[in-house]
């Protein structure tokens, strides 16, 4: 099966063609550029690298999020309208879960981290299991560090902290976990397509009209006039 992953729900625009275990294609950058101007282009440059019609496509996949909420909105909006004009099955994929894919050799627990500014993050915790399956320790969250942080140290094990945001939280991840704290090298931090592809390549497809952005909490404005309604 062919299959088309789409990201752009942070700086990194990332778009690949897999087809089952092997990754035909994959083109990313991470530059803080309009994915609005720059994500069909890269869509149609690799298709046309990879000698693919769109009519060669038989899934796509999208990472639904958390992230920038624009960054969201454009992936998902480009893959449910490639999905629905095409009539192939799509598939959303947590952007986080994409990011601790990369973590696939690590033994241990994986933590994407994409910063949420004040302190907050947005993270989840993942790891390997004894068949090479990514699956979920603990959901998609957004909370303060210091309090995951402390979920954190009630385990024994080592955690591996992926992202382009690490940097930003390196100094209190490592005080409060110590030496069980483990930095990913700068290669991991960027979240790949072609391993956003592997994943939902895999899954049941989602009804187009029924896939949405997971944004996991509301844009401060938004959540300032809901509180203004009340």
């Amino acid at each position: 099966m062919n299959a088309l992953a789409i990201d752009t729900t942070n700086n990194v625009l990332g778009v690949a063609i897999v087809n089952g275990e092997t990754v035909i294609g994959e083109y990313i950058t991470n530059l803080k550029k309009n994915h609005s101007v720059r994500a069909m282009p890269a869509i149609e440059g690799l298709l046309h690298d990879c000698d693919f019609t769109p009519k060669d496509l038989e899934k796509i996949i999208v990472a639904t999020g958390p992230g920038s909420y624009t960054g969201v909105r454009i992936g998902v909006s480009i893959a449910k309208t490639m999905a629905w004009a095409l009539k192939i099955p799509i598939v959303g994929v947590s952007s986080l879960e994409t990011l601790a894919a990369n973590g696939r050799y690590f033994d241990g627990l994986i933590s994407p981290i994409f910063d949420a500014r004040r302190g907050q993050v947005y993270t989840g915790l993942y790891q390997y299991d004894e068949n090479s399956d990514l699956v979920t320790v603990h959901k998609d969250q957004n909370l303060l560090l210091t309090d995951w942080i402390e979920h954190l140290y009630k385990s024994d094990k080592n955690v591996l902290f992926l992202g382009n945001d690490v940097h930003i939280h390196k100094d209190t991840i490592i005080e409060l976990l110590g030496d069980r704290a483990v930095i990913g090298n700068v290669s991991l931090h960027n979240p790949r397509p072609a391993e956003l592809g592997l994943i939902g390549i895999k899954r049941e497809a989602t009804d187009v009209h029924k896939l949405v952005p997971n944004y996991i909490r509301l844009a401060e404005a938004e959540a300032k006039w809901l509180e203004q309604q009340k």
